[in-house]
């Protein structure tokens, strides 16, 4: 099969389009004939390298996958069944996963990311209960986009956050994927959002997301206007996954009893915090990774039904996938960048 692979960690230029060994089907394993596979910063962490994490080489990147079954090991799944994919792996057996609480497994990992495969290929083995059907009127560049962002931001949102309804939401840097789908969450909700960006148009795109009101972050005191905006009160929750260069500005937008759950740390890992600040206004910090298949199938039902829709900002075709991580590096998208297989 044809695959974007890298031998090395390094810059963009390190990935190449080449010849890889067919996936290998093995019990339990499903064999997926690839679509379109959306892009992750994950991708571009593992093509750089990270400190203590080994990434077996040649590596095949890619979480967010959608297409059709081409072989399984299970007789009722049929070839040809259109699906997208769950991006978390874990073993199935142990009391998290037993418990409904996979992404907390120890053997816990996500497509792509190290030990397993990703979709930057024609094909990827994934397993049998990682699939999802997907409606046949739904095209795979959008179930593609779908899974990992949606997923992230409705754990942090319903089941960490434990958001409710008439709520105020600060959502950060609404043009990465998990920016705009913690917006349209929110907004189903019930909650009403205040959403920061970049740039005028994407600030744009974020009131057609439904934000109630939108800040420049590179212009303005984010904190100052999310206290003008909600007159001097601030906000009950705030979804930060920007890390250093926000986290600061994040804090002091919280209102008293208010919740800040994070699940990245994009411009660096250190936030500093004052604790007095932390007690004497009894805020509550939370970290929060990946999501459940419970969460994704919930999800998923909002998707299917037209109530929760990712944002396409480009397609790219699968040889093109240099280019398409440099899109996502220069932080110019807004939504979702895909690979067309």
């Amino acid at each position: 099969m044809k695959a974007v692979r890298f031998h090395q960690h390094g810059g963009s230029d390190v990935l190449r389009y080449e010849e890889a060994p067919d996936p290998q089907l093995t019990p339990g394993d499903a064999i997926v004939r690839v679509r379109a596979c959306a892009l992750n910063y994950l991708d571009i962490w593992a093509r750089r390298g990270l400190e203590r994490v080994t990434i077996p080489m040649p590596h095949i990147s890619g979480s967010d996958v959608a297409g059709d079954v081409l072989a399984s090991t299970d007789p009722d799944l049929t070839p040809g069944r259109r699906v997208m994919l769950q991006p978390g792996i874990s073993c199935g057996r142990c009391p998290s996963c037993l418990s409904g609480r996979d992404n907390e497994c120890p053997k816990y990992e996500v497509l792509g990311y190290r030990n397993h495969p990703g979709g930057y290929a024609q094909m990827v083995k994934v397993p049998i209960q990682n699939l999802i059907s997907i409606p046949d009127e739904m095209d795979f560049v959008r179930a593609a986009a779908f899974p990992l962002t949606f997923v992230t931001a409705w754990h942090m949102l319903i089941t960490r956050a434990r958001l409710a309804r008439g709520e105020d939401v600060l959502v950060l840097a609404a043009g990465s994927g998990v920016g705009q789908a913690a917006i349209q969450i929110a907004l189903l909700h019930g909650a009403r959002v205040f959403a920061t960006a970049g740039s005028a148009e994407k600030l744009e795109r974020a009131r057609s997301l439904g934000a109630f009101a939108v800040i420049d972050h590179h212009k303005q005191d984010v904190a100052a206007e999310i206290k003008r905006l909600t007159g001097r009160r601030g906000v009950d929750l705030v979804v930060e996954h920007v890390g250093e260069a926000t986290w600061s500005q994040a804090v002091g937008s919280l209102a008293r009893g208010g919740r800040l759950v994070t699940c990245g740390a994009t411009t660096g890992p250190n936030g500093a915090l004052d604790l007095r600040t932390l007690f004497a206004r009894q805020l509550t910090i939370m970290g929060s990774y990946m999501g459940t298949k419970g969460e994704l199938l919930r999800a998923a039902g909002f998707f299917f039904s037209g109530q929760l829709t990712p944002v396409v900002d480009r397609t790219f075709p699968l040889a093109d996938a240099a280019a398409a991580q440099r899109r996502l590096e220069e932080s110019s998208h807004f939504g979702k960048i895909v690979l067309e297989v």
